[in-house]
């Protein structure tokens, strides 16, 4: 975080709570920008918005007026960040970080020709 954020967070900042990996929400103390309070995130580590969980998402944009509660589903698996870009996103085989090699193709494979 800079010095530059932590002194507006600190300032003009009321937190309004966290998500489960450690980001931070905050809302303006005062009415701004047309009437509405400014709302933002200091994140844990790496600044980076595909780490805001769709919940936390839907208030910062002022779509909802607190953090959506939903319950979860036993089928909803935990909100996961774009990992595009970085060292652990996923790679296909035959990528050239993996050595650049496809698979080979099984014997059983016939071309089709036409008649």
């Amino acid at each position: 975080m800079s010095i530059g954020n932590w002194l507006h967070t600190k300032l003009h900042g009321i937190k309004v709570g966290e998500d489960s990996t450690g980001n931070v929400y905050y809302k303006s103390k005062r009415l701004r920008f047309a009437g509405r309070e400014e709302r933002w995130v200091i994140y844990k580590g790496e600044a980076e918005a595909s780490k805001v969980p769709p919940e936390w998402h839907a208030w910062l944009h002022h779509t909802t007026d607190a953090p959506l509660d939903a319950p979860t589903r036993a089928w909803q698996k935990p909100h996961q960040p774009n990992l595009t870009g970085t060292d652990q996103a996923y790679l296909p085989p035959g990528h050239d970080r993996r050595g650049g090699e496809a698979p080979k193709m099984g014997t059983g494979y016939t071309a089709w020709k036409p008649e």
